[in-house]
């Protein structure tokens, strides 16, 4: 994956994580906050993923 596909993905990733936290500030009941709470980790878990691959792609070219 190139770089500005990866700057592409983390930006997608950020909105996500944005739009869910959104959510999340609306809802009432554990089942949805939990289910929210699940998506927002695994969301943050990709996105450090791909920032990790990013620092590493920088690494190398620098």
């Amino acid at each position: 994956m190139s770089k500005s596909e990866l700057d592409d993905r983390i930006a997608i990733l950020r909105k996500s994580i944005a739009d869910l936290t959104a959510q999340a500030t609306g809802v009432a009941g554990a089942a949805s906050e939990e289910l929210l709470a699940s998506r927002i980790e695994e969301q943050q878990s990709l996105l450090d993923e791909l920032i990790k691959q990013r620092e590493a792609m920088e690494e190398k070219a620098g």
